[in-house]
Parts: structure tokens; sequence; C-alpha cells
């Protein structure tokens, strides 16, 4: 009978023993006796109790760590980087779980290379660029790490999913140095813009100032113009008024000589009614007036091409 019970508890122990559960997302390997023998998937599986051990199991998850360090520009300058790296197993091929199980000693030696690996990459990378191009590089270091360390991951069974720059700092120094450069730039941009500003006032000002004298010269050619052709109008209403005054006298057998000293009359009237001073000279004399109608209707002859005749003058004097 206690034979019995002790068969019965040993084949418990060996099914024990032989039932190996691996949780989803993870994969487990097998050993015999220290040598690679198979792979676990998740799930219920079994092994030969005492003969065939877990080595390890390894998660197919993603995973993600955190790094800071500093690196060098090509002009001496520290900068800080903060990082963030996504990586997991490549797959679940059986070569692939081989690397990832055989290639380190254990997971700390694992993520130190891992590390390394990333920082000298960028560290690499920044030493080519200044200061200067560094903040606006933050892609281009990320696709740098992804095509530098690809290769070298999937000898280890990894690759790596995503590189995030969270943080890229220069030292202080630094920092107020740059801020300074940007503070003058845009000081710079602000006088040049101020000075575009006002070259383009003074412009503006300069065309309206010469549109406004060429509308002024218009306008004062064209009232010029106007005022020639008033004058000429005057000039020729004041002949035809003189013409048909002088026909009708001379149908009335009168001298047309009266209607030159009405003119004299009404110039002299005028000269006293617009003009500013208090006297004026003129020569009120009979042989004055005389000499004056003679000088009026020679120049008349003159013009008409007719022989000059002395008229009459009002004192019966020829």
């Amino acid at each position: 009978m206690s034979a019995l019970i002790i068969l019965v508890v040993f084949a418990i122990l060996i099914v024990f023993f032989s039932i190996v559960i691996v949780n989803q997302g993870t994969v487990a390997v097998i050993t015999i006796f220290g040598k690679y023998q198979r792979v676990m998937t998740p799930g219920l599986n079994f092994k030969i109790p005492f003969v065939e051990f877990i080595f390890k199991r390894i998660s197919i998850q993603n995973r993600s760590m955190e790094l800071e360090f500093q690196a060098i520009t090509s002009d001496q300058a520290n900068v800080n980087f903060k990082a963030m790296l996504v990586y997991a197993v490549l797959n679940q091929e059986e070569q692939t779980i081989k690397n990832v199980a055989f290639k380190y000693m254990d997971e700390r030696s694992f993520m130190q290379a891992l590390i390394r690996t990333v920082e000298g990459t960028i560290r690499a990378f920044v030493a080519t660029k200044k200061q200067a191009e560094v903040l606006l590089l933050r892609g281009e270091i990320v696709l740098n790490v992804k095509n530098e360390l690809d290769e070298t991951l999937e000898q280890w069974g990894y690759h790596l999913i995503d590189l995030q720059l969270n943080d890229i700092a220069f030292d202080e120094a630094i920092m107020r140095s740059m801020a300074q450069v940007v503070a003058s730039n845009n000081l710079k941009a602000a006088a040049e813009n101020e000075g575009q500003a006002l070259l383009i006032t003074k412009t503006k000002s300069a065309e309206a100032e010469g549109n406004a004298i060429r509308i002024s010269a218009e306008a004062e050619k064209i009232a010029a113009q106007l005022r020639g052709q008033g004058v000429a109008l005057f000039r020729e209403e004041v002949a035809r008024g003189m013409a048909e005054s002088a026909k009708v006298m001379n149908e009335a057998n009168l001298d047309a000589s009266l209607i030159l000293f009405s003119m004299w009359t009404e110039a002299v009237k005028h000269f006293a009614e617009q003009g500013q001073g208090n006297v004026i000279f003129l020569d009120g004399s009979t042989e004055g007036m005389d000499k004056t109608m003679k000088q009026i209707m020679g120049i008349q002859q003159l013009k008409e091409g007719g022989d000059y005749v002395a008229p009459a003058s009002p004192s019966g004097k020829k």
C-alpha cells in the first residue's frame, strides 16, 4: 500500500515538473544540460522533468528606457540630450530567440551595450556639426541612429522601434550667448524693416509731391490757355463792336474818331476807379488829346494800308 502511495506521489511530481505555462508576450528557452534545445511559445507546454530546464524567459513586447548624456559639437559646445528609446525583439523565429538568449551574459550587459551604442552614435554625428545646426537636425539625428543601429541590433535579435529626443539643451553660458545672437538678429531685422518702411514712405511722399506738381502744372497750363482764349475772345468782341460802331457812325455821317475819344474817356474813368493811387497824371490839354487821337488814327491807317490823313482836332487845327 505504501509503495502505491509512493508511486502516486512520484507520478504527481513528474507531472508537476513537466508542465510549463508560458505567459502571453513571452517565450521560454529550453536547454538540456546547458545546451539549447527548443523554444516554448505562450500557453501550456511540457518538458522532460530533471532533464530539460528553462534557461530564460524572454519578453517579446516593446520595451522603453530613458537616456541622459552629453555630446560635443565640432565647435566645442556641450550639448545635453534627453532621449527615450523604444525597442523590441525582432521576431519569434528560432534563430532570433537564440541570439537574444545567448548573445549577452545577462540583461544588464545587453542594456549597457545598447545604451553605449546609442550614445556613441549620436556623439559621433553631433561631433561633425556646429552648435547652431544641432537644434535644427533633430530628425536627422534620429534617422542616423536608426540607420547605424539597425544592423547591429539585428545581430543581437532586436530592432529599434523609435528614438525620441525629448530635450536638446546647451550649457547656460552658450544658451545666453545664443539668446543674445537671436536678440541682435531680431534688432537687425527690425532696423532693416524700419529702414524699408521709411524708404517706402519717402518714396511715396516724393511720388505724391511729383504728381501734385505735375497736376498743378497741367492745371496752370490749361488755365493759361483758357485765359489766352478769353483775352482773344475779348479782343475779338471789342474789334467787332468797334467795327459795328464805326459802320453806324459812317452811315450817320459822323466822324469815327469819336469812338476813339469815347474809348479814351472810358480808359481815364477806369484808371480813376480801379487805380490804387491818389493822383493820375494825364495830358488833358486840347493839344495832348489831339496828339493822342492822331497817333491812334495813324496806327489804324497803317494797319489798313491806306494813306494817313490827319483829322481835324477839336480845337479846329490840323
